[in-house]
């Protein structure tokens, strides 16, 4: 059994930290202050390959496994979650479907635009009604001469109104659940496409989200992504990938929350003494690195299993779980440790706090992890 991370990961996790921390870092609290879209160090993430991870080199992506995506965008989030969001969701769900279930056409159409940051994908499925109940979704997909007119809506869209290509989700038959439920590629620009006002969020302010409208869109035949009543089940089935990255982006926002309270708690001094010196101070350090070390092996293991091609859906859950949740509390604990500063804008740990708060909702609760878990264990049980 061998923990370590072989030599030209290390590397690549060396070059990227280098690039996140030279060039995120510094613009993330005035994103933070006032909200935009990152274009130009997403064009500069592009050239690095950091927005096509896990596409094949045959497509312009640098064809590396899950495990490297963990590890590399760990070290974005750990500069800037926002941007490790907007890199999740290209990554995730628009390539990986396009990848799996794209005929080759379209594979050359837009993966290689996706893979190196001309453009960014989104992913659309949820509805404001359609949250963890994902299938009870009500866009629909009526069948047409040529193609399909699709109407309904969208909520939270990450990258809504700035990515050019959406991966959307609709039903073309209303009456057979989950199995009616068809994927489209659908681009900005398309009559009958419209952005809502970007959402107000407690945190991620530079990861623009916003609804999508769609009246009567026309969507052409050779634009659906794998065969009709087929998109439920291809979504589902990448979401261990999706999550692995979530899981990755909690450890960033934490990682990076422990070493601003580690560092504040050697040189803040209080009785005469670094604050790090009392026990309930350094009690909580120890918690701290505890859950990010557990977390990262649980989301490492995870990645490594994906790799190699096994079930992974348990493993994946645990990850997601487990760094999301002490991605919260690590960043509740830093701003205890600063104190009063903890709560001032002044220093980051307030941002991270709530930047952290939504990697317990995305891509599948807290509350739907811990169901996927316990049906996972209640199978081996039974076996």
């Amino acid at each position: 059994m061998d923990f370590d991370l072989p030599d030209e990961l290390l590397e690549l996790r060396r070059a990227v930290r280098d690039f996140a921390q030279r060039e995120i870092a510094p613009v993330a609290a005035e994103l933070d202050r006032h909200p935009r879209f990152p274009w130009p160090t997403l064009r500069k993430m592009g050239e690095m390959g950091l927005l096509g991870i896990l596409t094949p080199e045959a497509y312009g992506g640098l064809g590396l496994g899950h495990l490297a995506y963990a590890v590399l965008l760990e070290e974005v989030a750990a500069a800037d979650a926002a941007h490790a969001t907007i890199a999740s969701v290209t990554n995730g769900m628009p390539q990986a479907l396009l990848v799996a279930h794209g005929t080759e056409a379209q594979r050359r159409r837009w993966l290689p635009r996706l893979a190196t940051g001309e453009w960014i994908g989104a992913f659309a499925l949820t509805e404001a009604h359609a949250g963890s109940d994902a299938a009870a979704l009500r866009s629909r997909a009526e069948r047409v001469d040529g193609g399909y007119r699709l109407n309904g809506g969208k909520a939270w869209i990450t990258s809504g109104g700035e990515a050019q290509l959406y991966v959307v989700l609709a039903k073309t038959d209303p009456d057979a659940g989950a199995r009616g439920i068809t994927a489209f590629v659908v681009e900005k620009g398309a009559p009958g496409l419209a952005f809502g006002a970007p959402e107000r969020k407690l945190g991620q302010h530079a990861a623009i989200a916003t609804t999508l409208r769609f009246d009567d869109l026309f969507v052409p035949e050779d634009q659906r992504l794998g065969a009709e009543g087929h998109g439920f089940v291809m979504a589902m089935g990448a979401l261990d990938g999706g999550r692995v990255g979530i899981a990755a982006q909690a450890l960033g926002i934490a990682r990076a929350a422990f070493t601003a309270a580690a560092r504040y708690a050697g040189e803040r001094e209080a009785f005469g003494q670094a604050i790090r010196e009392f026990q309930g101070v350094s009690f909580k350090l120890a918690d701290m690195a505890t859950r990010i070390e557990a977390a990262r092996l649980l989301t490492q293991r995870a990645a490594w299993l994906l790799d190699g091609g096994a079930r992974a859906t348990k493993e994946v859950s645990m990850a997601k779980l487990a760094a999301s949740e002490a991605a919260v509390f690590t960043c509740d604990a830093a701003v205890q440790v600063f104190g009063g500063y903890g709560y001032s804008a002044e220093y980051p740990v307030e941002r991270y706090l709530r930047d952290a708060r939504v990697t317990t909702i995305y891509e599948g609760t807290s509350e739907i992890q811990r169901v996927v878990i316990a049906r996972q264990v209640q199978r081996e049980i039974g076996r």
